[in-house]
């Protein structure tokens, strides 16, 4: 299914229907502020295994998840002060930031050493999802096996087809992908240079 949803203005009716469909365990692909993002309900064990098949990624490695905002976060990960700083002054944006994971958080969406990869994506559309849902939502950006990003809902919807319960078409993307930054133990760490300026971090 091919839904249209304004990213600056969504229509909460249909929000609403999404969140319900990731709450039954649905698939869905949706524009964030940098590349078309593929995710599930973080608390559904079926669908975040669904999204391994789509991606063919390895289980060893875990998905990223958004969070609605910094309050959320810290009910998910432990924010110490730094990382509360730092995050409250580049988010939302264009950053995936890893933390050590909480417990609330599904052992399959952590690292062996128990951290995650969070974001709080800068659009209107993902923080009404992940409000509507009322938990994070795992995000992996949709591309293609050798990697290649979409940026363009109706190709994803051509590509993934029936794989996926819902295609947000939601207009084009920057189509580049998120900067990735560990704050483990205060020590920031560039572990991706993408959308977001990590000069801070160098």
């Amino acid at each position: 299914m091919l839904l249209n949803i304004n990213p600056t203005n969504p229509q909460m009716r249909l929000v609403a229907r999404v969140a319900q469909i990731l709450k039954e365990g649905g698939v869905v692909a949706y524009a964030t502020d940098t590349v078309y993002g593929i995710g599930c309900d973080i608390t559904n064990k079926k669908a975040i295994e669904k999204v391994y098949q789509l991606k063919q990624r390895d289980k060893k490695k875990p998905f990223s998840f958004m969070c609605s905002d910094l309050k959320n976060i810290s009910h998910y990960a432990k924010v110490s002060n730094y990382a509360y700083k730092t995050m409250k002054r580049l988010l939302p944006g264009p950053y995936t930031f890893v933390l050590e994971g909480s417990r609330e958080v599904p052992k399959m969406m952590l690292t062996r050493r128990k951290t995650a990869g969070i974001r709080v994506p800068d659009h209107p559309l993902c923080l009404a999802l992940v409000h509507a849902l009322g938990n994070p939502i795992l995000t992996t950006s949709a591309t293609m096996p050798d990697g290649t990003v979409f940026e363009d809902a109706s190709l994803i919807h051509d590509h993934f087809g029936r794989r996926l319960d819902v295609v947000i078409d939601s207009g084009p993307v920057a189509g580049t992908p998120s900067s990735v930054v560990a704050l483990i133990d205060d020590i920031p760490d560039i572990i991706r240079r993408g959308a977001g300026d990590v000069s801070p971090f160098e």
